[in-house]
């Protein structure tokens, strides 16, 4: 039997690629920060990458890791996942090495410059908030980013925050439903996916905190196809190839387009199929090959992140839910605040589903307490 074709994955989180890499028929070499028991469990090997989500991905230890992987099976290439998006010149390197099925340096520090991606939305005629790179002079009204931020825990009301530096910029606040568009393309052409909603996991100091997502998304047919036809406009302009995600603000009175992230990203586990892989998806379209359609579902589904409430020096072994992934390993170091698991619902109803993984995430929550205590 031939041997799978082994791909390299770099991500904060490696986990949804290398399940999505694995039902696809690949061998997943996975660098990530976690190392979770059921990332471990889908690669085909794994390193754990130094230093944490704190610092970030740092060029040597990543190029280090890489090169480790890659000694145990030559790859054909590499998908890089969340945690570049600060990163160009990291990608770039990257590159220089190995084959990049995904968006290169250049059309990643595009993406996330401020005034380019605000160019290239009046350039499509799509409607986008205000940015700034200085603090407005009245700054109620503002939102505060990191540049290439992600996850939703750099984000700051700009007149809580004290953000001079030249990392961060500026957005006004809008009114609207948050709604994620995933979108695959080759480049010139692209298949919308699916539309997602997020919500929050708000701390006093983390507002707008990532909590989750689910599919489909309540929406009404203009706004999707308004969300399409924008997505439409973008995908040529800026060369975007693979899995990416285009993020909106929803409202009665129309879409504004927030950012652009381009990367497989977090919402991978709720639209990926049982026929289809989305890893493969997406190497197919780094190949120029896009499905004639987009895969249906036949429930709703969503994903919650479970955060930590306390510090925890050692990890209790559980008996881990099927509805849960990104599972620590017994033993494992979890400081408060980060990511702890990640639990799914599936329901007939988006509302539903919702629910039923936020109803989970707090048992997994009072469980956790519970082995503590």
């Amino acid at each position: 039997m031939r041997e799978p074709t082994a791909v390299l994955i770099a991500a904060a989180s490696g986990r949804a690629l290398a399940a999505s890499a694995r039902r696809g028929g690949y061998a997943p070499l996975v660098a990530d920060f976690f190392g979770d028991q059921d990332t471990v469990a889908a690669a085909h090997a794994h390193v754990r990458l130094p230093d944490g989500l704190a610092h970030g991905m740092r060029c040597d230890g990543v190029l280090a890791a890489l090169e480790r992987l890659a000694t145990a099976q030559e790859p054909a290439g590499i998908v890089c996942g969340t945690g570049f998006e600060d990163r160009p010149e990291l990608i770039g390197a990257i590159a220089r090495r190995w084959r990049l099925f995904g968006n290169g340096a250049d059309v990643v520090a595009r993406a996330k410059d401020p005034l380019a991606f605000a160019q290239l939305c009046r350039d499509c005629g799509i409607a986008h908030p205000d940015l700034s790179l200085a603090v407005p002079a009245d700054p109620s009204g503002w939102l505060v980013k990191r540049k290439g931020g992600a996850g939703g825990s750099h984000i700051r009301a700009a007149a809580d925050a004290d953000a001079t530096a030249e990392t961060f910029y500026f957005q006004r606040c809008c009114a609207g439903q948050p709604v994620s568009a995933l979108i695959l393309t080759d480049g010139r052409r692209a298949v919308v996916l699916g539309f997602s909603a997020q919500w929050s996991s708000p701390t006093p100091r983390q507002p707008f905190r990532y909590g989750g997502a689910v599919q489909p998304a309540p929406l009404a047919r203009a706004a999707a196809d308004a969300m399409i036809e924008a997505v439409q406009r973008l995908v040529p302009v800026m060369s975007l190839v693979g899995l990416n995600s285009a993020d909106f603000l929803v409202d009665e009175s129309g879409i504004q387009l927030l950012e652009i992230n381009p990367r497989p990203g977090a919402t991978l586990d709720i639209f990926e199929s049982n026929e289809d892989s989305l890893f493969a998806m997406h190497i197919a379209a780094c190949e120029g090959i896009l499905p004639a359609q987009a895969p249906s579902f036949e429930q709703a589904r969503a994903s919650a992140i479970v955060y930590a409430e306390r510090d925890v020096a050692a990890f209790p072994a559980l008996d881990w839910p099927a509805w849960t992934a990104d599972r620590p390993d017994a033993g494992s170091s979890v400081a408060k605040g980060d990511p702890l698991c990640t639990v799914f619902g599936c329901a007939a109803s988006a509302a539903s589903a919702q629910a039923l993984a936020q109803r989970r995430a707090a048992m997994i929550l009072a469980t956790t307490s519970a082995s503590l205590a």
